[in-house]
């Protein structure tokens, strides 16, 4: 059999439960069902998924906007532990459990264990990355410096005092705290062994940089509103998607689901009860690996991050939002016009905006400076230009990933 078709086969009882559950309990799922034409005993199986239209992160953020702070899609009996603000902004509601956003499997797959002391270098601020990995970390027992982005120089002495042997965080900080490293002449108190990356791409010169300095890279894929959804095994060739999650690829055009090595987008449907889930589409375009995986796991393989469709971007592990760049940066008094562009610099994104005056420039830069930095939460070089193109994008991303 198709890998895809016995991986999503075995997931058909899923389906049923949950959307039995939500219709029950949630006027969001209620509401997609009923604009749908479809009723509960309509999607029993994976394969009923397709008759579900897709709902994008665009649409949930429409959703928030209209029927605050959830749009809905709160079942009436969730009970909740933290509640997050990502880029959009979009708020995301974190379930009363244990590991929660079920990464425990894919640190293991990467080495974790209880014997770790662990820097996780993702934000804790507003957005869930830094408490997924932290919540992942109690799971398997792992001591955790719950470090963020911060000061490069106080986590090099606190990984040379606390003998820290795994790093958790985007491929661009390791790089850039491992040349802070090398910079200071510590390398040799470093104990540091493995590392998981994510929340950008790990291109291959990358990969081969860190793995000069660090014995195991894995990296793994999953999103603000689902968790883990696929991470590499010892074979570093492609990521198993998670055994938890129903995770689909499906086609641009039509939205139905892929069994073959196609490109499309990820879509994932979760178990949850508590929260509405069901055909998310992450945007993040992928495709899968048919051959079964050395390894032994049973999961099928997502080739790795192919790029994104629609109009959001993933910089420095967030997304930034056309539309919500907009608002903030024409909401700034004097701001006649501007572009915003991306750009990567050794493995690192560069944000920058150009903005046109309108009247007197005098410290315009610095107050859309401030404004991006409070309304988006990027740091973002900012300079004054003359009059753009009447035809200028406003939103180009120049970044390769070779």
């Amino acid at each position: 059999m198709n890998p895809v078709s016995e991986y999503q086969t075995a997931l058909d009882g899923e389906v049923a439960a949950v959307v039995t559950a939500l219709a029950s309990r949630n006027a969001g799922f209620r509401h997609r069902l009923l604009a749908a034409g479809l009723e509960t005993t309509d999607l029993r199986t994976v394969a009923d998924l397709d008759r579900l239209p897709i709902v994008t992160k665009d649409q949930v953020m429409d959703m928030q906007r209209a029927s605050p702070p959830f749009g809905g899609l709160l079942s009436d009996d969730a009970t909740l532990r933290r509640v997050y603000q990502s880029p959009g902004p979009i708020y995301e509601p974190e379930p009363n459990l244990d590991d929660p956003w079920r990464f425990a499997r894919a640190l293991s797959a990467a080495g974790f264990g209880p014997d770790d002391i662990v820097l996780n270098a993702f934000g804790y601020h507003l957005s869930p990355a830094g408490a997924m990995f932290d919540e992942a970390c109690q799971a398997l027992e792992a001591t955790l410096l719950p470090a963020g982005v911060g000061n490069k120089d106080l986590q090099v002495q606190a990984c040379l005092d606390l003998g820290i042997t795994a790093y958790i965080g985007p491929p661009s900080y390791l790089k850039a705290l491992l040349e802070r490293v090398e910079e200071m002449g510590v390398d040799s108190g470093m104990k540091l062994e493995r590392a998981f990356v994510s929340g950008e791409p790990l291109p291959p010169s990358l990969r081969s940089w860190l793995s000069e300095r660090v014995t195991t890279i894995h990296q793994g894929y999953g999103t603000a509103e689902a968790g883990n959804l696929a991470y590499e095994c010892d074979q570093l060739e492609g990521m198993h998607v998670a055994d938890d999650a129903i995770v689909q690829v499906c086609d641009l055009t039509s939205g139905a689901a892929l069994e073959d090595e196609t490109e499309g987008q990820v879509v994932v449907t979760l178990s949850r009860t508590d929260y509405a889930v069901v055909r998310f589409g992450t945007g993040d375009l992928s495709a899968w690996l048919l051959e079964q995986c050395p390894c032994g796991r049973r999961t099928p393989r997502l080739r790795g991050w192919m790029g994104r469709v629609g109009a959001a971007v993933k910089v420095r592990g967030m997304f930034l939002h056309p539309r919500q760049v907009e608002r903030v940066v024409r909401g700034v008094q004097g701001v006649a016009d501007y572009r915003m562009i991306i750009d990567r610099i050794e493995h690192r994104d560069v944000v920058r905006c150009e903005v046109v005056p309108d009247g007197d420039r005098r410290l315009l830069a610095e107050r859309v400076e401030h404004a991006i930095r409070d309304g988006l939460r990027f740091a973002c070089e900012v300079t004054v230009v003359a009059p753009l193109p009447r035809d200028a994008e406003r939103f180009i991303d120049h970044r390769t990933w070779e």
